[in-house]
This record gives structure tokens, sequence and C-alpha cells, in this order.
């Protein structure tokens, strides 16, 4: 663990156990768990109850379907329990650490505990795993292209450089972060997957639980907060295969983390949104699918947040809490936002069908 010396397993399960449960008399914030939303989702074990599911049009257009089937999934969290500092630094330690090599394949185990200090302007990531994190696009790793499926290598380079774009223009971009309209990233998305256009389309007139822009991008009212810099850290992967009809599928797991304050300046409170994405596209030969060229079929995406507001997906943008609107119980399990080590599947698995838990960190 770098500066900060090596941590039994023990200690670990120790500060795991008892960051759930929060320092005696601390306060817990509110963690908003939206129900799942499922596009042709195959039955599974243990599916919590709560999800609702929706079979996608199967007529054939053209040349074969226009798009796979698409799976949706929603998850809110919206605050965090405290954890004393005293005791996260007394068993990891403290200081500053090297930053994290790019993330090549999923860990093993969650982040180690780091000295719970608050974020300020000047370091809005303090007291948070994602200080050692890379920033922006270029920390998410892309994988050496090789030729699958109907496509080339040089051509399955492309698919994931335009994957990779698509991340940035939909959940980095200054604009789209200030609530200005996803035009680059919706650029890539086939314009014949219907479902998805449909989506698209209610999302930003009328958006919802449902449909609404927040599953696919990240958007702030501007009004309300702003990002403190011009830097948001990341940590996360692509990986791809072959998919149906010889298609090449991009899967990507991606976790970003927003550093916001009020935008009326009167105070300099920093406050944390984490944002977790999985999403699944699909770059399709168009002698079998009818698509676009240099776009991809949406086969799905997954969205995990924490503070970004317990309504969140029923308006268009996330709306961070700060100071005493984040003191409010949760009653559902503990979540660490900052751990990649399970899949958003299993996450959603173990919180079970509970509306309101609670993040460990923020």
């Amino acid at each position: 663990m770098g500066k900060g010396g090596s941590v039994s397993d023990e200690e670990w399960a120790r500060f795991l156990r008892e960051a759930g449960a929060g320092p005696e008399g601390a306060p817990r914030e509110p963690s908003a768990r939206a129900r799942m939303v499922a596009r042709r989702l195959r039955e599974e074990p243990g599916r919590p109850e709560g999800w609702r599911t929706y079979e996608p049009d199967q007529r054939r257009r053209g040349k074969g379907r226009y798009a796979a089937g698409l799976i949706v999934v929603v998850a809110l969290l919206a605050g965090v329990v405290a954890v004393a500092p005293e005791r996260v630094a007394g068993w990891f330690g403290s200081g500053q650490e090297a930053p994290l090599a790019a993330e090549s394949e999923r860990p093993k185990q969650p982040p180690a505990g780091v000295a719970a200090q608050a974020p300020t302007l000047k370091e809005p990531f303090r007291g948070s795993p994602a200080a050692r994190w890379g920033e922006g696009a270029d920390s998410i790793h892309v994988p050496a292209a090789r030729a699958t499926g109907w496509m080339s290598q040089a051509q399955v380079a492309q698919a994931l450089q335009k994957s990779r774009d698509f991340l940035a223009a939909s959940s980095l971009d200054p604009g789209v972060l200030r609530g200005e309209y996803p035009a680059r990233a919706i650029a890539l998305i086939n314009p014949d997957q219907q479902d998805v256009q449909s989506y698209l389309a209610a999302a930003f007139s009328k958006p919802s639980g449902k449909n609404g822009p927040l599953l696919l991008f990240s958007r702030f009212e501007k009004d309300k907060v702003r990002l403190v810099g011009d830097v948001v850290k990341t940590r996360g992967r692509m990986t791809f295969g072959e998919g149906e009809r010889g298609a090449v599928k991009v899967s990507t797991d991606v976790t970003y983390v927003y550093p916001m304050v009020r935008a009326d300046g009167g105070r300099d409170e920093v406050a944390r949104t984490i944002v977790r994405r999985e999403i699944v596209m699909s770059w399709d030969d168009p002698a079998k699918v009818r698509i676009k060229p240099g776009t991809f079929s949406l086969a799905s995406y997954k969205v995990d947040a924490t503070n970004g507001g317990c309504d969140a997906y029923t308006g268009g943008n996330f709306t961070p809490a700060f100071g005493a609107e984040r003191e409010s119980a949760g009653s559902g399990p503990a979540v660490d936002p900052y751990d990649r080590s399970t899949t958003m599947d299993e996450r959603m698995r173990e919180a079970g069908s509970a509306d309101c838990g609670t993040a460990t960190r923020s």
C-alpha cells in the first residue's frame, strides 16, 4: 500500500464492519436506491423484488435487427455514513501516496481506507481513494486491439477509441456537466436503434426515473452547483470480444468522481458526487444489422450514483447535498462507492429491495 504500509485481512475486515456501522452517534446520510429497470433482462436467480422488465421491439428492419436487447439498471446512493478520522488514520497511516497504475483488470478488494480529511477547494479529492486516481478519459484503461468478429485489428482499435470518446463526451465534457445537450455523445449512437432513440427523445423533453438523461450522461444544474476546477477523477477499464452476428462488443466499467461546490460562491464546502457506469456497446456489421457506419448499438447500461440526490433520476440533473442536507438517516445496507471489486449486478443483489441505504465514504 505504498507509504501507508500493508494492512492485514483482519484489519481490513474490521474496518469494513465498523465503517458500515459508523462511530457511535455519527450522522447517517440518505442513500436512495432506485428500482432496477431492465429491457429484455433474462431471468436471474436471486434477483431483488421490484425489478421491472420490458421487451423491446423484435421486428426486423432492413438488414437484420437494428439492435441487441437493451438492459438498463439503476441505483442511487445519496450520502455517506461518517467514520471517525482517528480510527481510519490509526489503522492505515496517513501521508501522500503514489498515483495508481491504470486498472487493467477487476481489483480483488476495495481500496484501503485513507485518513478521513475533508475536501477543500485546493484539494477537492483529499480524504478519498480518488486522490490516487488518474484524471479524465486518459486514465481509462484501453486494451490492445486484435482482429475480432467482422473487424480487422485497425478497425477494432478505432472502435475502442470511439468507445472512449463516448465516455468522455457523455460523462466528462464540461458543457454536458453544466447541463448542455450531449450532441457529440449521441452522434455516436446508432440512429436506427429505435428504442434507444425513443429513450433519448424522452430523456431531454420529459425526464423521469425510467427515461432520464442521468442513466447515460452526467449533468448538474449550473445555477446551483459547479465543478471545483476542471479535474474529474476516474478509475476504470474497457474490454472487448465478439458479440452476436460477428459484432465487436465493447464493455466499459468506469467510476467518476465529481467535486462540486455551490454555484453562488458564498460557501466553500466541497461535496463529491460519485458515479459508476457499466456500458456495453455493440459495434455491429453494417452488412448484417441496420446501423449507420461509425456508430454503435447500445446493448446495456447500468448506473450507480452517490450524493447525486435521492430523486435525481426523476429529474435531469445530479443534485449533490451539502451540510445539514446530508444528515438524514438511511435505512438500507452500507455500500462503499469506491469498491470496484464486484460487478454492479453483485452490488445490487446485495442491496436487495431497499430504497434507502448508506454509503460508507464520499
